[in-house]
């Protein structure tokens, strides 16, 4: 029981620390822009800033499932850049929308948008306005950012108080059986 709790109160202090962060996230969108960062740092990165990327070339595409800027479900195209100079190694840019999954037409060019979270790289720039031939995607926006700390301690706690029951009715059961012996 004493470790439900503990998980519980941890998982409060998560809450909090996680409240913080996307207030930190929703300023973001007021603050100037930014160079698109070379190396991100985990300890500070800049979701929902705004900036620009200079794709030299396309080396990959994917394609992943996402909304337009009308909310309709399709594909979310996203390009592996290769870039140079202060934007480092490499960049993924969400160049656009559409309902099919086939790779669009296009090599590269300067890219503004915003910084949003990518569950492969990292980081990804999604584009203001879309490359030719797809449709502008939704912006990146804290709604998306799982926040369910809360519910995870009222579970622990849960836990704890039906760990609680269930070792009273053990030594109720326990205490009916010896006094009938």
């Amino acid at each position: 029981m004493a470790t439900m709790i503990g998980l519980g109160i941890w998982q409060l202090q998560r809450a909090e620390w996680k409240n913080e962060l996307l207030a930190t996230y929703e300023a973001a969108s007021d603050q100037p822009a930014i160079s698109y960062p070379s190396v991100p740092v985990a300890d500070d990165l800049p979701y929902f800033r705004r900036s620009s990327v200079n794709c030299l070339e396309v080396l990959a595409w994917r394609a992943v499932s996402g909304r337009n800027a009308n909310g309709q479900s399709g594909w979310a195209h996203i390009a592996h850049c290769k870039t140079a100079g202060a934007e480092g190694p490499g960049a993924q840019v969400v160049a656009g929308w559409s309902r099919s999954s086939d790779d669009p037409e296009w090599s590269g060019d300067l890219v503004d948008g915003i910084i949003a979270p990518d569950s492969q790289h990292i980081l990804r720039l999604v584009a203001s306005e879309p490359v030719a031939g797809l449709q502008k995607s939704q912006e990146p926006s804290t709604e998306d950012v799982p926040n369910n700390h809360m519910g995870y301690a009222v579970q622990w706690f849960l836990f704890a108080g039906i760990a609680l029951v269930i070792y009273f009715l053990a030594l109720r059961g326990r205490n009916s059986a010896a006094a009938k012996a």
